[in-house]
């Protein structure tokens, strides 16, 4: 099967072929570092993470781009109100993106650009705009001129006649339209700033994307992608300089947007205060995932398809606040670790033969719901079926041979494998993943895991005296508490209990 992308300029699905065949080129914008990420940041990480992880298994060569950018009005602004000088702001808030997006699974991109770093190239390429009359110099500002390419708007569908200046474009009578957009800023006190053709200053928003592109990926590479607030006007800016200086055909081939996160079915208001302040306190990456694990956090955004708007549920308030769609996460999570655990320890053989034919199949499933525009959704519902084939075989639920229950548990093993390599699922080791699952659920319902493992040991010695009775006793007594005891082939272990 052929992978199928919903392609936003061409505004329909299409076949993805790069160009060149063994080496698929993508970029992605990346944060601007000037406080913590919430959820709702979270959600092209991961979308474009399992975009290139899925890539990575279909091509010989991924090269995967996100920016960083470092220098912003925004940054500006809050390194004043901190009293901090904006670069140190950035380094810290880079470290902190860097740290949240691994713990939700993330790997690093191929390469991370800072602006501040590639401030020649951004200079060389508003040079280049000036010099073919796609952008004007005033007093030490350059703009791009809109009027000056006719395809402006292809990407966003609005005509040029109807656009209006979107956010973070500056408003200057000086521009000759209002569409206009800063390509260099020139210095004010107090600001960073870079030499430049045009006087100190620095670089608009939108040409860092286009500089850095350039530069690792080449004038013209294979997929863009980014938010689908970005769309307009940041991607249609940076598709509007870039094909001004290298001419249209350039640039990337292809455009891919995530859709938004709702909270509670809601879109994010930034003139609700009670939004604003659960945005940058509950609703932080780094709270989620104290409270339910990034894991979990990583399953919610991935079950459903990345161009889709995802609710994230949210009930109570304070301390009672609670996520539900998290909470159901884990538990699927539980499910899961706790079956790679089961397979990790069932017998099984590697010698060729046939095996039951329920295991067959799923993962080709998986694998072609992501080549359907990486259908995440899809691609859970066969992972989830996976599961349940391997839990059936292991429960005897499902009778098979000896030597093929053998040679199919060895193949669930390896598939499910695969499956966590490309969605970024079931990665970690089950006694890791289910010990800090554990704590955090034992936590939360205030359960002394001192006193379970006491009560533990007490049921394995009753046991091994013959008495099963008072051993039963024990387990009923704790799972009224909420504490299930699980006795497996290595031991008895335990698990907080829905």
């Amino acid at each position: 099967m052929a992978l199928r992308i919903f392609d936003t300029l061409a505004r329909r699905k299409v076949d993805f072929e790069p160009l060149d065949p063994a080496h698929v080129r993508l970029y992605v914008c990346g944060p601007t570092v000037y406080n913590f990420l919430h959820v709702g940041n979270a959600r092209p990480l991961v979308a474009f993470d399992v975009a290139a992880r899925h890539l990575r298994a279909r091509y010989k060569k991924v090269t995967y781009v996100r920016n960083i950018t470092d220098v912003d009005d925004k940054i500006i602004k809050r390194a004043a109100e901190l009293g901090e000088e904006p670069s140190a702001l950035t380094r810290r808030f880079t470290t902190a993106f860097q740290e949240d997006a691994a713990s939700i699974g993330c790997q690093p991109p191929d390469a991370e650009p800072r602006v501040t770093d590639f401030i020649p190239e951004i200079v060389a390429l508003v040079e280049r705009l000036v010099q073919c009359s796609k952008a004007y110099v005033i007093d030490g500002d350059v703009y791009f001129s809109v009027s000056s390419l006719p395809s402006y708007g292809a990407l966003s569908g609005q005509p040029l006649d109807q656009l209006e200046a979107g956010s973070r474009v500056d408003v200057d009578e000086r521009k000759r339209s209002p569409l206009d957009f800063a390509l260099w800023k020139s210095a004010k006190p107090g600001e960073p700033s870079w030499p430049s053709p045009w006087g100190a200053g620095r670089p608009g928003w939108h040409i860092e994307c286009s500089a850095m592109a350039e530069k690792l990926l080449g004038a013209s590479f294979d997929l863009h992608g980014g938010g689908v607030d970005l769309i307009f006007p940041h991607h249609e800016n940076e598709r509007a300089q870039s094909t001004g200086a290298n001419g249209e055909g350039t640039f990337a081939r292809f455009w891919l947007h995530n859709g938004f996160v709702n909270f509670n079915d809601k879109k994010i208001s930034k003139s609700d205060e009670k939004m604003k302040h659960l945005l940058q306190t509950a609703f932080l990456i780094r709270v989620v995932v104290e409270r339910h694990g990034g894991e979990a956090l990583r399953w919610l955004l991935v079950s459903t398809q990345y161009r889709h708007a995802i609710n994230f549920e949210l009930e109570g308030e304070g301390d009672a606040l609670r996520f539900p769609g998290l909470e159901e996460a884990e538990r699927q999570l539980e499910y899961g670790y706790l079956t790679k655990r089961r397979l990790a320890e069932a017998v099984v053989s590697e010698d060729a033969g046939p095996i039951a034919p329920e295991a067959a199949g799923w993962l080709a499933a998986l694998q072609n719901a992501l080549d359907d525009d990486f259908n995440t959704a899809e691609a859970i519902a066969a992972l989830q079926q996976g599961l349940a084939v391997a839990n059936r075989i292991l429960d005897g639920k499902l009778p098979v041979p000896k030597d093929v229950k053998k040679r199919t548990l060895a193949r669930l093993r390896a598939d499910l494998a695969s499956a966590a390599a490309e969605l970024g699922l079931f990665e970690a080791a089950p006694a890791v993943w289910l010990a800090a699952h554990r704590t955090r659920r034992a936590a939360a319902k205030s359960i002394d895991a001192a006193a379970v493992e006491g009560a533990i040991a007490e049921r394995t010695a009753a046991r091994a005296a013959k008495d099963y009775a008072r051993g039963d006793a024990i387990r009923a007594e704790w799972l009224t508490r909420g504490v299930e005891l699980m006795d497996t082939p290595s031991g008895t272990t335990w698990r907080v209990a829905d």
